[in-house]
């Protein structure tokens, strides 16, 4: 005979755990937040764009051909930016601790919707640093592509700024502790129905009619302390005449 659960059933564990269910959350939750706020560096971020500009051509002329071969490369550039041609020359000039690939896993190059503007951006955890990093490397592009390329169509179209109150891009406390609370929620419930399902202790004659697979035929109320006490009380002996 197949065991089923029915709705009811998986409320009253619900309702039961309750408290384990929110005493989870609640751990999960406090986790996040002390990490967020104490434990993980803030990382801020800074961003430039500079300006790809087109050889003159005659518009008449320009077809398909001739602007896929813009976007190639452009798609060169973002390669070239990365490379330790470039980011060599930009830990020499900023006297930074660091190479040339640890380097680039701060960078993002990337053009801004297959248009000629190339958007390179830095994230580091000072914020000074990654404009300085950001403005850099823009910079060292534009001096470096004409010895590489033997070309001159590159400039600065927006230098990176710092403002007055830079505020990190993550990691995001809030973010971290919603999903914290999303894990915790979700753990806090799988704990109850495993604790519900390895309690094998039997609680009521229902239990005992699962367990046992037979009818119950009577059942005994429990009897308190007082009420024995009273019916000693009632009960008097017969005294012998």
């Amino acid at each position: 005979m197949e065991e089923t659960i029915s709705l009811q059933d998986l409320f009253k564990t619900l309702k039961k755990r309750m408290l384990l269910i929110l005493l989870t959350t609640f751990l999960a939750v406090a986790v996040a937040g002390v990490i967020s706020f104490f434990v993980l560096t803030p990382i801020y971020q800074s961003s430039t764009q500079i300006l790809v500009n087109q050889e003159k051509v005659d518009v008449t002329t320009l077809n398909s051909q001739d602007i896929e071969t813009n976007l190639q490369l452009i798609n060169t550039y973002n390669v070239i930016i990365k490379s330790p041609a470039i980011l060599s020359k930009v830990i020499e000039e900023l006297d930074l601790d660091t190479t040339p690939a640890a380097l680039t896993n701060q960078i993002t190059v990337k053009n801004e919707q297959e248009s000629q503007v190339v958007n390179i951006t830095v994230q580091d955890a000072n914020p000074h640093k990654a404009v300085d990093i950001a403005n850099t490397t823009a910079s060292v592009f534009q001096r470096e592509i004409t010895n590489l390329m033997n070309v001159n169509n590159v400039s600065i179209l927006t230098p990176a700024l710092l403002g007055e109150n830079p505020s990190p891009v993550k990691p995001d406390p809030m973010l971290n502790m919603a999903i914290a609370a999303v894990i915790g929620l979700m753990l806090g419930v799988g704990i109850a129905f495993l604790l519900e399902y390895l309690d094998t202790t039997v609680k009521n004659e229902q239990d005992v009619e699962d367990l046992l697979n037979l009818p119950i035929l009577g059942l005994i109320s429990p009897i308190s302390e007082k009420d024995n006490m009273n019916s000693k009380v009632k009960v008097k002996p017969r005294r012998k005449r």
